[in-house]
């Protein structure tokens, strides 16, 4: 349904750090840089940051993101990946019964307070 999203950061430069390191275990890494933005994907950018405008006076505001994971070992790498640059972590990685069975998820927090969260929704 969606093409793609993208996010504001108050420090794309922290931000991006952030999200090498935990999208690159999901197969997922830089295409592009354009205009103080970067675009994130697999094959083409379908994830964006980029800096809050200046002229808005706004600030950056608390989304959450879910990225499919493969299987559980690459949820354990995104968790991995997030304490590695010392992201706040919300729930390490576990099943949710909650949502169903099969439902592995860790959830983090980026440099802004988004909370971030790698789910892999097939068994073992």
């Amino acid at each position: 349904m969606l093409n793609h999203v993208e996010i504001q950061t108050t420090d794309v430069q922290a931000s991006a750090a952030f999200y090498d390191a935990v999208l690159a275990p999901l197969g997922v890494g830089r295409r592009i840089e354009h205009e103080g933005r970067i675009g994130y994907g697999d094959e083409r950018p379908e994830f964006w940051i980029g800096p809050v405008p200046d002229s808005t006076g706004s600030q950056a505001r608390e989304s959450h993101l879910a990225f499919t994971a493969p299987d559980r070992s690459t949820v354990d790498a995104f968790h991995k990946g997030a304490v590695a640059v010392g992201a706040e972590v919300l729930h390490a990685p576990k099943v949710w019964p909650q949502y169903h069975d099969t439902y592995y998820a860790a959830f983090v927090r980026d440099p802004d307070g988004n909370n971030i969260e790698a789910v892999c929704e097939r068994p073992e």
